[in-house]
């Protein structure tokens, strides 16, 4: 008689939590949130196409605080997926998988997602006169 259970793979409450953990499911999180972003990618380009009035109107929701908000959320988004990708990448050839290697990468992504991120926030708002 054939048994109907299955085999079951260890769930996340046997692990522990560790940063680095949280370090990877944040990576799949940013990717969903990059793929929700297209919307507001598409929305200015529709608005672009339809003319000054709507663009005007995508603009300043976009411009206003709650939108430059959203910009800096999807900026610093695209940041940690870039370089969380790039470690990812790393691991993939084999690279840096000892447990200090891995914590230590880990740091380092999030002290190049933080740079970046500012970096890039600081060009952004200097450049459009925020700043």
């Amino acid at each position: 008689m054939a048994s109907n259970l299955r085999p079951l793979s260890p769930h996340l409450q046997v692990y522990r939590t560790m940063y680095t953990m949280a370090l990877s499911i944040l990576h799949r999180a940013t990717g969903v949130a990059l793929s929700g972003s297209l919307l507001l990618l598409a929305a200015w380009l529709l608005a672009l196409a339809s003319g000054a009035p709507c663009y005007g109107w995508v603009a300043a929701l976009l411009g206003s605080p709650l939108g430059l908000l959203v910009l800096a959320g999807v900026l610093a988004a695209f940041w940690y997926h870039f370089c969380t990708g790039i470690r990812h990448l790393v691991f993939d050839t084999g690279h840096c998988l000892e447990k200090r290697q891995a914590r230590l990468s880990a740091r380092v992504v999030i002290v190049a997602v933080v740079i970046l991120t500012g970096a890039s926030l600081l060009a952004l708002l200097h450049r459009g006169g925020y700043v």
